[in-house]
């Protein structure tokens, strides 16, 4: 496997697979993607998928961005970045599946291609994930299937592993259990910190989740020129 070497980290990262040979531009049928995000803190993970596209690596256009929490810091990355943003709190919502449906309203009217889950802090439910099929991915910031649900980090520092990471994976029904996209892999050194373990792996969360997008829609697109034939 490949290591990648950051000034900023602490040590190698292992990412796998490597990205496609393919040119980006050349995925989802030849034009740009229309992402939806969804997103409820400070949305580092969202700007590293505009920066990604607006960069080239990642031939993608951010049709819409979701957020649950009001003035959180990924609303204040989107307006920055002039990327359209909606609001829909989850305390005004009767139930999760309301919540949901207003989602799928959401990025129905907005055309979106795929969604993508970049630190959406509630769990989703099945009406959700049936209305994409295969077009619903979210990034963990653990060695999937290590290391599922709420605080990873923690988890991991607890049982005393020595590498820890982050997955891409595709939604489904049950938590954090999803088809695996792309994986990277970081050493947890003596001493860690929470802070500094989650720091060093949302350094590489920023460089495999548009990569992961970009495998889902290659996938994508793989799965209608089946159906078309």
């Amino acid at each position: 496997m490949p290591a990648l070497t950051d000034p900023s980290d602490h040590g190698p990262s292992i990412q796998w697979p490597l990205p496609p040979q393919e040119p980006a531009d050349s995925l989802h049928q030849g034009r740009p993607l229309r992402l939806g995000v969804m997103a409820s803190g400070e949305g580092s993970n969202f700007e590293a998928l505009v920066n990604a596209a607006r960069a080239g690596g990642l031939a993608a256009e951010m049709a819409l961005l979701v957020v649950n929490n009001r003035g959180c810091g990924a609303q204040v990355r989107a307006e920055r970045l002039g990327v359209p943003c909606r609001l829909l709190d989850h305390r005004e919502q009767p139930s999760r599946e309301a919540l949901d449906r207003a989602l799928i309203e959401a990025f129905r009217q907005a055309a979106v291609d795929l969604v993508v889950m970049a630190g959406w802090m509630r769990i989703v439910t099945p009406t959700l994930i049936q209305a994409f099929p295969d077009r619903l991915v979210n990034i963990h910031p653990s060695l999937l299937p290590s290391f599922r649900g709420m605080d990873a980090v923690g988890q991991a520092l607890a049982a005393g592993v020595k590498l820890s990471g982050c997955t891409v994976h595709l939604v489904s029904e049950a938590v954090d259990a999803g088809r695996i996209l792309v994986q990277a892999a970081v050493p947890v050194l003596p001493g860690d910190s929470h802070a500094q373990l989650a720091a060093r792996i949302r350094r590489q969360e920023h460089r495999i989740l548009p990569l992961g997008v970009r495998l889902a829609a290659r996938d994508l697109d793989r799965a209608l020129g089946v159906e078309g034939q």
